[in-house]
């Protein structure tokens, strides 16, 4: 990455140095193991919502090759350690190998989940008009895991940052799953929602927000889920780009930095997760993956799923950088809520 672009990305912001704060407190958080392998098969999507990190839209092309596909199912077919296959985009539903991967993870006893959006079983691909109204039944004979971003409970909110008209079908979505099992109690099909504080905002408590959707939610529409997960919005790409617009980067930092959590820091992701992108490189986590943060071997090579080493990956030393805060702020944040 260039002087230039590590600028540009807020990489060389001093203000806000992680390495720094973690050596001020006296902490080390190297790697504990590789439990959760996360793969984002595709930057398409049907949506292009304000707050993505990925940058996600309907005109991206970028996907895992057929090749890569195969490749992450032999990782998990020779390293047992690696129990969760955690599959993201983009809409990652609209990878044409998606439902293969899914079938081959679950055939040898992985549990899988998917970050799904909900509006593609009614959007369906936007560059073939290929239907995924298939996706509830589909997700629920092979025992997905559903995760899906409901920003709020109510429809303003959520269509501020999802586009018009998300909220609706997300219901709809919602529903539909529910309806199949998802999110209903002995089931086995869980369905966990994903909260964004719609704007430059540290998320509310979880727990006493789950507790506001699961009313809500239920009283409201009859839908009922298993877990909410609160994350940051993530200072980083068209996030980041909103709040330099708007003139709230340098508050949202500070907000972040006065907010930080050794707790939460302990328990980052990626401390039990590797990052895969869509040309099959490796990275620490999805926000590494989206700055071009490469991991880096112990040898100090950069090392990819075609070279995949699973003892070289746990002796690595994780890359951090100004957006770790946003991890580490108050109750923490990783891809499944809190972690503090």
């Amino acid at each position: 990455m260039s002087a230039t672009t590590a600028v540009a990305c807020g990489l060389s912001d001093s203000r806000y140095d992680f390495e720094r704060l973690l050596r001020e407190r006296g902490l080390d958080l190297p790697p504990l193991a590789i439990d959760t392998l996360q793969v984002n098969v595709t930057r398409l999507c049907n949506q292009a919502c304000r707050h993505c990190h990925v940058d996600a839209s309907p005109a991206r092309t970028e996907r895992l090759s057929r090749a890569g596909i195969d490749k992450v199912v032999d990782i998990l077919r020779r390293h047992p350690q690696i129990r969760t296959l955690d599959i993201t985009g983009g809409a990652p539903e609209l990878h044409p190998d998606f439902d293969g991967l899914v079938e081959q993870a679950a055939g040898l006893g992985r549990r899988v989940m998917v970050r799904h959006n909900l509006t593609v079983t009614f959007d369906g691909n936007p560059q073939t008009g290929e239907s995924k109204a298939y996706l509830p039944e589909f997700f629920a004979r092979h025992r997905c895991e559903v995760v899906s971003s409901l920003p709020y409970y109510q429809a303003y909110f959520t269509d501020t940052q999802r586009g018009k008209g998300v909220f609706d079908k997300s219901i709809e979505a919602l529903r539909r799953l529910n309806a199949l099992g998802y999110g209903v109690e002995g089931s086995g099909l869980h369905l966990n929602l994903v909260y964004n504080p719609v704007g430059p905002y540290l998320p509310a408590a979880q727990a006493a927000l789950q507790a506001d959707y699961k009313r809500e939610l239920a009283t409201r529409f009859g839908v009922v889920f298993n877990a909410l997960f609160c994350i940051t919005n993530m200072p980083i790409n068209r996030f980041r780009q909103h709040l330099e617009k708007s003139g709230q980067y340098t508050a949202y930092m500070d907000r972040l930095l006065a907010a930080f959590n050794p707790a939460a820091a302990a328990g980052v992701m990626c401390r039990s997760l590797i990052s895969v992108g869509h040309d099959g490189r490796i990275y620490d986590c999805d926000f590494n993956q989206m700055l071009g943060l490469r991991a880096q071997g112990a040898d100090g090579r950069h090392p990819t799923i075609f070279d995949f080493d699973f003892d070289a990956l746990l002796r690595r030393r994780i890359r951090f950088d100004t957006h770790c805060l946003g991890c580490t702020a108050g109750a923490g944040s990783s891809c499944g809520g809190e972690t503090a």
